[in-house]
């Protein structure tokens, strides 16, 4: 289990929105500033496994007790291994996880991730299960260690909580209300991470435009956007999810006048419908949205816009989601996260009359799809010709490998594939290419690169690969695979935490 190195080895399993996956570099970081390293894949089970779950979907829980049970045979051969459950489910269910799987040895919160190595610490002297939740944030989680996912690009919080009643999201009950960071702790972490080699950045929140409403500036955020502009050696910076209610004017002009901030847009519609919308205490109705699509598209007409949108919310007719429909073919947007209504125990929507049949909603579900796959695959179609500059990622392209190709994203998050070039490139570096060919969901550049830059975030994914113990601490999305080689770490889509 440990190793010849006598270190005790670690994996942690993601579940949930960039907010989650963020929370996991976090505990990485956490574990191995108290002497863990990454369990290898290859060399059986880790002396302990951290679950950092997500409420949001309806069997959340079934999947966490199935994983857990898994978890069972090897707990029981391994003497010392341990199991941790943290984040919005364990904030949630409390003793009833240990209750159930009573081989978990520590359950803590959304508010406490900085406590894990100590509670692990305990239940092994103690040797009994350690259920620690706090109902306020102790200390936010930006100043605690951590292990990065990336070398070239970093998520960075500059909010947790949430002041919204959405009536279909448990999210402000799990994370607390609003608790916004001071914008020069923000710039700071965010100076640091390009002295690191990092040329993107996304800022994350619960509702990361409302940024400012702790600090008493409703313009707070656009400021932010703005003086991270001016960091120099920052190339990109993103940010996910906005709310319409708190999408101000100042914002798109902030967007449009940075050169760094890029044209891209993740803003959750989930209805078109006003009655839905009002049903869901969504505080702006299909007008006022669509009004803000017009104005961002005013100020940046290259602007990529997609959206959240859940079908089949309790008491939606057909007139409602030909409401939705009508706000699809009118906004246009590059891609759509789309869900089909699931109780989240514990909110105002799981006790509403008029619960939709799951056929109807599955038969809503399909036209969706089909009418956003039309749009996305036309939208796309208008970058063929486009010389377009792309940052090489890492693990984008799952058929790299068979296809002689390379992945990476443009500026406005399009995912492209492009054919090696001569010279070589690396994760982080920029390549220039002319779109040739657009799929709904990805373009392709099938000719010559047209120019290689290298940069410093190659060069620091080029030395983190060089040095393994200065790998990352591998955070994974989906089921455990104990004993078995992991997947390619993947993002969650945006929104899909709490669809804010």
């Amino acid at each position: 289990m440990s190793g010849d190195s006598g270190l005790k080895s670690y994996k942690v399993v993601t579940y949930g929105c960039q907010m989650n996956v963020h929370d996991s570099e976090r505990l990485s970081g956490l574990l191995e500033d108290a002497g863990y390293v990454k369990a290898d894949p290859a060399a059986g089970d880790p002396d302990l496994v951290v679950f950092n779950t997500c409420a949001v979907r309806e069997n959340a829980d079934n999947k966490l007790y199935g994983n857990l049970g898994q978890l069972a045979p090897a707990k029981t051969r391994n003497e010392g291994m341990q199991i941790a459950v943290g984040g919005c489910l364990a904030q949630k269910d409390r003793d009833t996880i240990v209750r159930r799987a009573p081989w978990v040895d520590v359950v803590f919160g959304t508010h406490n991730i900085g406590h894990l190595p100590a509670l692990l610490e305990r239940a092994r002297i103690e040797q009994q299960a350690q259920v620690e939740i706090l109902e306020s944030l102790e200390t936010f989680p930006s100043t605690l260690p951590t292990r990065r996912e990336s070398a070239y690009a970093a998520w960075v919080a500059i909010s947790v909580g949430c002041n919204n009643t959405c009536t279909f999201c448990i999210v402000p009950a799990l994370r607390g209300k609003e608790e916004d960071r001071r914008p020069g702790d923000v710039l700071a972490e965010i100076e640091a991470l390009v002295g690191e080699g990092v040329i993107e950045v996304t800022l994350l929140g619960q509702n990361v435009n409302a940024y400012g409403s702790d600090l008493g500036d409703r313009e707070a955020f656009s400021k932010l956007l703005r003086a991270a502009g001016q960091i120099e050696g920052l190339e990109r910076i993103r940010f996910t999810s906005p709310h319409p209610r708190d999408f101000t004017d100042d914002v798109i002009a902030a967007m449009a006048e940075t050169p760094n901030v890029m044209h891209q847009l993740h803003m959750p519609m989930q209805s078109g419908s006003d009655r839905v919308l009002k049903a869901m205490r969504r505080s702006y109705r299909q007008d006022r949205f669509l009004g803000i699509i017009d104005k961002v598209r005013a100020a940046m007409p290259d602007a990529a816009i997609s959206t959240d949108i859940i079908v089949g919310f309790p008491g939606e007719t057909e007139e409602d989601f030909e409401q939705t429909l009508h706000a699809v073919r009118e906004a246009r947007f590059a891609n759509a996260f789309t869900f089909q209504y699931s109780k989240r125990p514990g909110t105002p929507a799981a006790d509403m009359a008029d619960q939709v049949p799951k056929a109807v909603v599955q038969d809503r579900y399909n036209r969706l799809i089909a009418l956003q796959e039309e749009i996305s695959w036309e939208e796309n179609k208008k970058q063929v010709g486009r010389t377009l500059e792309i940052l090489v990622a890492e693990g984008e392209g799952k058929k790299d490998d068979r296809t002689a190709r390379i992945s990476g994203r443009a500026p406005d998050n399009r995912l492209v594939h492009f054919e090696k070039p001569a010279e070589p490139v690396r994760p982080g570096d920029v390549v220039t290419v002319r779109i040739t060919y657009a799929a709904p969901h990805h373009l392709l550049a099938e000719g010559p690169t047209l120019a290689v830059r290298r940069t410093r975030a190659g060069d620091a994914w080029e030395k983190r690969q060089a040095t393994p113990a200065a790998k990352p601490a591998g955070v994974m999305l989906g089921l455990p695979t104990v004993g078995a080689p992991a997947p390619a770490p993947l993002a969650a889509p945006a929104g899909a935490c709490c669809g804010d």
